[in-house]
């Protein structure tokens, strides 16, 4: 990308340094060629580790307020409590937070941006910018495509979620699982109440008094949010499946206006980073193995609902951990230099 005002580059820390989600925003970093004049790598502890960045392995450092002295950008994938912490700390000190964690979604005074959906909400950042939930990630896209294209009345949405969602050592849990049935054993698992490979749980994150997940009410209130549609009618239903990565989703809408499949199809195909992937007769749709890898959201299934007035159903996959997280926090980091709005404590504002 162009680093025509500062041709020396930014200071860059990534907070969570050493999970899944924070690796791949530093290869995110160093694949997109963002322009990182130093990368500071952050984590709770740092152990001695180093991550690798340009060739070079970089010691972590453990976190503290005075970590954000001197750095520009910082993206952080290290929770909920971390983000509290140390996004104001950080804002303080004259840089710009994008945060992976649910902490500042939903709060009014911080943008959530997804970065083909609302880029120009960046404008009224104060420090601290909400990158949203995986989940709603890969859908705000096509919804704001419908949504421009003929009005959303309804949106009703099945996900099936890869059990990468809930970090690293979900994958290896699932791993065990699978030896444990490959043995002839009886698979258990460490992290859910049950084992996955045998069966879809439909429990993400805890219940909440009305009988939803956390995980739903995220789904929901976010794409309220980040499509400026307040009071968009939105029901979400959240199940881990025995996948290692890509979050898939069965989505139905009702739209205020006739809206075909093929309009659909070409609505969708606009919005940069959505690839149409839609013949069924030739067993053509979007699959959670070949989306793994990729930073594209990939949308096929495209049919009439008959069961609402202007009805559609489409099936969406992404993979969670590049677009649903680490990608997207790229590009709101890009956004934020092309929009000249890092002013923080090693660049003058334009």
């Amino acid at each position: 990308m162009s680093n025509a005002s500062h041709p020396e580059g930014y200071v860059v820390a990534v907070l969570g340094a050493t999970g899944l989600v924070g690796q791949t925003m530093i290869s995110v970093l160093e694949e997109r060629n963002f322009p990182v004049r130093q990368l500071v790598p952050l984590a709770s502890s740092s152990g001695g580790r180093t991550v690798r960045f340009r060739g070079a392995d970089i010691p972590v450092q453990q976190v503290q307020p005075d970590s954000f002295s001197g750095v520009d950008i910082a993206i952080f994938s290290a929770g909920g409590a971390a983000s509290l912490t140390y996004a104001p700390e950080a804002a303080a000190r004259g840089c710009v937070v994008v945060d992976n964690s649910s902490a500042w979604r939903m709060d009014p005074a911080v943008p959530l941006v997804v970065s083909q959906v609302n880029p120009d909400a960046l404008k009224a950042h104060n420090g601290i910018i909400a990158n949203p939930n995986c989940s709603t990630m890969q859908l705000a896209p096509l919804l704001k495509a419908l949504s421009d294209a003929a009005g959303l009345e309804r949106v009703v949405v099945a996900t099936y979620q890869a059990v990468s969602g809930a970090g690293g050592k979900s994958v290896d849990d699932l791993i065990q699982q699978r030896a444990a049935v490959v043995s002839g054993g009886t698979p258990a698992s460490t992290i859910y109440p049950h084992a996955v490979v045998s069966s879809p749980i439909p429990a993400i994150d805890v219940f909440l008094p009305d009988g939803s997940t956390k995980e739903e009410t995220k789904v929901v209130n976010e794409s309220r949010k980040i499509l400026d549609l307040p009071k968009l009618r939105i029901s979400a239903t959240a199940v881990r499946v025995p996948v290692e990565r890509s979050h898939s989703e069965a989505v139905h809408v009702e739209l205020s206006r006739a809206l075909s499949p093929d309009q659909a199809r070409a609505a969708f195909a606009s919005m940069q980073g959505v690839t149409v992937v839609d013949d069924p007769a030739n067993h053509s749709y979007p699959l959670a193995a070949a989306a793994a890898g990729s930073d594209e959201i990939y949308v096929g299934r495209v049919r009439t609902d008959a069961s609402v007035e202007h009805g559609l159903a489409f099936w969406v996959v992404s993979d969670n951990v590049r677009k649903g997280a680490a990608t997207n926090a790229v590009e709101i980091a890009e956004l934020l230099v092309s929009m000249n709005l890092v002013h923080g404590a090693n660049h003058d504002a334009q």
